[in-house]
């Protein structure tokens, strides 16, 4: 509450890739400023002079991320609001129209009426554990490497590789428990991971890569989804010309420990394991199989975070 005014201060932010529309309610102060490190500095001093209860911001990408760091830097009270709970209370007040402006006051209107509690988001540990994901893969790929050398050097040679994948296989496990620390000290993180992995074939790693790579599924639609992680097909089309659809673009680190998700999924899930043979069955190569595999877990999961529910297949 501000001292000052003796008012419960709500402030909505409307984020987008070059501005931010913020919005001080019910003071109805609004003032916009540029989306990068100075306007979000200029914004951070004029939102601390008003004391707020709770900055409101859409989660809509990874742009509203460099404002969440600053807010948390400075010990600012915000919240990561879902979009379609935003959308779903615009429609209950009857809001239709729309402008920057309209927007953040929606925000804060949002905020002031159902007060979502704070986030807990430690953008470092955010940062941290995308670093350690990144680090593992890495370190896989040249665990992978020393195998494959093991296999067609000489026997004699061996005795200079085994010591290698023993430091190999040490520092994963190492990195492993890191990240799983790393999520145990963020209640947020506890919730999500409890969720995915909910889901068979998800396990903690695949997990950890959603969490810091891919902090907006269950904010977006399913096909934005997709699209973030590049396993959406893309038509490939000009005249007369009919190309194969194909995925391209999109997260690859996700991308990769999904696909290793996958293939532990479509052993132990019955319900990709069903979608996996169905199309195999169909004549679909075994890759293109995995990733409309992997899209529908995405999907699945995008939904499972939305609506914050367990995962449950399906009933025959």
């Amino acid at each position: 509450m501000n001292s000052k005014t003796n008012q419960n201060i709500t402030i909505g932010v409307d984020t987008g890739k070059f501005q931010l529309d913020i919005y001080i309610r019910p003071l109805d102060i609004y003032f916009t400023v540029a989306n990068n490190e100075k306007g979000i500095k200029e914004a951070v001093k004029t939102i601390k002079k008003h004391q707020p209860n709770r900055i409101v911001i859409e989660a809509t990408g990874r742009l509203e991320m460099p404002f969440i760091v600053a807010c948390a830097e400075a010990h600012l009270p915000f919240v990561i609001a879902n979009p379609i709970h935003i959308k779903r209370f615009a429609g209950a007040i009857g809001q239709k129209a729309k402008t920057d402006k309209l927007d953040a006051q929606l925000i804060a209107h949002y905020g002031e009426a159902i007060q979502p509690a704070l986030s807990t988001l430690k953008p470092a540990v955010m940062q941290s554990m995308s670093d350690l994901v990144a680090r593992r893969n890495q370190l896989l790929v040249m665990q992978t490497m020393e195998k494959n050398r093991l296999q067609i050097l000489p026997k004699a040679l061996a005795v200079t590789i085994k010591p290698i994948l023993t430091v190999f296989k040490n520092q994963i496990v190492k990195i492993e428990a890191n990240i799983v620390k790393l999520i145990e000290s963020c209640p947020e993180y506890q919730a999500k991971n409890t969720i995915l992995q909910s889901m068979k074939g998800i396990g903690k790693i695949a997990a950890a890569s959603i969490i810091s790579n891919l902090p907006e599924l269950g904010y977006i639609s399913n096909k934005e989804a997709s699209s973030l992680v590049g396993v959406a097909p893309m038509n490939k089309e000009s005249g007369r010309y009919k190309g194969q659809r194909k995925i391209q673009g999109g997260r690859h680190q996700v991308r990769t420990v999904l696909y290793m998700a996958m293939m532990s999924a479509i052993q132990s899930n019955p319900v990709f394991k069903a979608t996996y043979q169905r199309l195999v069955a169909a004549g679909k190569p075994k890759k293109v199989a995995i990733i409309a595999c992997i899209r529908k877990m995405v999907i699945t999961l995008n939904s499972m975070l939305r609506d914050g529910v367990m995962w449950e297949a399906p009933k025959v």
